[in-house]
C-alpha cells in the first residue's frame, strides 16, 4: 500500500514529534493507523458533525456564491482528481492560476469575520497542496456564510439574506511553498518507513 496524503488531511501530518529520535508524531502515528485500517478493512472512518453536514449539503450553492461575491469570471467547479508520488486531492475551483478552495461556516459566530490570519493551519497545508498538484503559485480560502438549513440546527434559523455580502464572504490569500511542499513529502516518506514497521503484509 502506497500511503499518500489526501490535501485535505495534509495538516495531520504536520505536527512534529517531541523526541528528535521520532520520525512522526503520536498525532501522526494515529491518523496513519486509521488510514492502515480503512486499507485493510475497505471502509472509510464516518466523522459526523452539523457543521460538516451544512459544508456537505451546501457545497454547490457556497462555490456559487463565492463566484458570485467574489465577481469570478464564469467557471465550474473543478471535478477533476490531482494526484501525484506524495498527494491527491480535489480543489474547489482553478481560475485562472489560481485555486479557491470554500468554506461554509456554521454562523455568524464561526465565521471568520475579524481574522487576518487563516483561522485553521490544516486549512494553508491543503491549499499549499492543492496549488503543488495544480502548478499554481496563489491560491485564495474562501469563507461564506450561508443560512443553517432547518433541519439541522434547533437554534433559531440563521438567516443572513439581507446582510451585505462584505458580511458573509471572507479570503486569505496564499503563496506557493516550495519550503512547505518539501517538508510534506519529507514527512510522507517518513510515514512511508513507519508504515512497514506495524504493517503485516
Amino acid at each position: 500500500m502506497n500511503f499518500k496524503i489526501r490535501a485535505s488531511a495534509s495538516g495531520k501530518i504536520m505536527t512534529n514529534a517531541r523526541s528528535k529520535n521520532e520520525l512522526i508524531s503520536e498525532t501522526t502515528k494515529t491518523y496513519v493507523k486509521e488510514w492502515l485500517i480503512e486499507k485493510i478493512y475497505g471502509i472509510r472512518k464516518e466523522i459526523k458533525s452539523k457543521y460538516l453536514t451544512k459544508g456537505l449539503k451546501l457545497e454547490d450553492t457556497a462555490i456559487d456564491k463565492a463566484i458570485e461575491w467574489l465577481d469570478l469570471p464564469f467557471t465550474l467547479k473543478n471535478e477533476k482528481f490531482f494526484e501525484d508520488e506524495f498527494f491527491c486531492g480535489t480543489p474547489d475551483l482553478i481560475v485562472n492560476d489560481v485555486v479557491y478552495d470554500i468554506k461554509c461556516s456554521w454562523d455568524a459566530f464561526t465565521f471568520p469575520l475579524f481574522e487576518t490570519e487563516i483561522p485553521n493551519k490544516d486549512y494553508f497545508y491543503q491549499l499549499q497542496v492543492y496549488m503543488h498538484l495544480t502548478g499554481c503559485k496563489k491560491a485564495v480560502l474562501t469563507y461564506v456564510l450561508l443560512n443553517t438549513p432547518e433541519e439541522l440546527t434547533y437554534e433559531d434559523k440563521h438567516n443572513y439574506d439581507n446582510m451585505d455580502k462584505k458580511y458573509r464572504i471572507k479570503t486569505f490569500e496564499i503563496d506557493y511553498s516550495e519550503e512547505v511542499i518539501a517538508d510534506l513529502q519529507q514527512r510522507v516518506t517518513n510515514i512511508r518507513e513507519y508504515l512497514k514497521t506495524i504493517n503485516h503484509e
